[in-house]
C-alpha cells in the first residue's frame, strides 16, 4: 500500500475519533444534500446502486467522492463496518484532498 493511502486511512480514523465523521447511507446522503459533508469516502466494492446514488449526489452537490479503498480497509481504519463515510470538517477534507493529489 502506498504511503499516502496509509496516511489517508490513519487520518480517517482520527476524524472518527474527533467526531467529524458520519457513516451509513441515510445519514451521509442527508449531509451531502444539506452541504454538511465536505468529502465522502465510498467503498470501491460497494454495490452498483450505492455507487451510482452517491457519485450522482456528490457530483450534483460538488462534494469530492473518494473511491480508492475497499469496504474492509475503510472498516479497519474507522472501526465501523460501513460502506460510506462523510467527513464533516473542512480542515480534514482539505488534508484528504492534499493527500490524494500528492500521489
Amino acid at each position: 500500500m502506498p504511503k499516502n493511502n496509509q496516511q489517508i486511512l490513519n487520518l480517517l480514523g482520527l476524524a472518527r475519533r474527533a467526531g467529524q465523521l458520519t457513516s451509513g447511507e441515510g445519514i451521509v446522503l442527508k449531509n451531502i444534500q444539506t452541504n454538511k459533508a465536505k468529502c465522502v469516502f465510498l467503498a470501491s466494492d460497494a454495490g452498483k446502486a450505492s455507487v451510482k446514488k452517491f457519485t450522482d449526489k456528490c457530483n450534483f452537490y460538488h462534494v469530492p467522492c473518494n473511491q480508492q479503498f475497499t469496504r474492509k480497509q475503510l472498516s479497519q481504519a474507522t472501526g465501523q463496518a460501513r460502506t460510506v463515510f462523510g467527513v464533516m470538517q473542512s480542515g480534514f477534507a482539505r488534508k484528504f484532498e492534499d493527500l490524494t493529489t500528492m500521489e
